[in-house]
């Protein structure tokens, strides 16, 4: 790690550690002590669009499209893991409401068309492999 210190005549001085940059105003006789964050860790998000073929009514407004998330463990409580895999409609309808974006309801995530579940079985079916299957997996289509 790179860590420099620059100073003004004006007894100002700055830090730069990485992408962090600490700027303080300093007396001579103060002394100090600076806490850097750890960079954030990478997103576990791995969004996925589907179009619906059917899109859903909620009110006046229309959604086309869906955007599944990757779900955390803890999102996963309850559900069986086998199921999800063998893209069991009854798990992918627990789970949905879960993961959506636009945020969808149980009852609407029920109304889904077939096809549209089918296609977001698919997708949470690929979250769950590990990369290295998954890019396996996609390589050989």
């Amino acid at each position: 790690m790179n860590h420099a210190h620059q100073t003004t005549d004006a007894g100002n001085h700055g830090h730069s550690l990485n992408d962090h940059v600490h700027t303080a105003s300093v007396s001579e006789s103060s002394a100090h002590s600076h806490a850097v964050a750890a960079p954030p860790a990478p997103a576990a998000i791995v969004p996925n669009t589907i179009t619906l073929d059917v899109p859903i009514q909620r009110g006046s407004s229309t959604i086309a499209e869906i955007t599944l998330r990757k779900p955390n463990a803890g999102e996963l409580r309850g559900l069986s893991l086998q199921r999800l895999h063998q893209a069991d409609a009854d798990e992918l309808l627990k789970l949905l409401p879960r993961i959506t974006l636009p945020s969808l309801t149980p009852h609407e995530c029920a109304q889904l068309d077939p096809a549209d579940l089918s296609e977001a079985g698919g997708v949470v079916i690929s979250f769950l492999l590990k990369r290295a299957v998954r890019d396996a997996v996609l390589s050989t289509t």
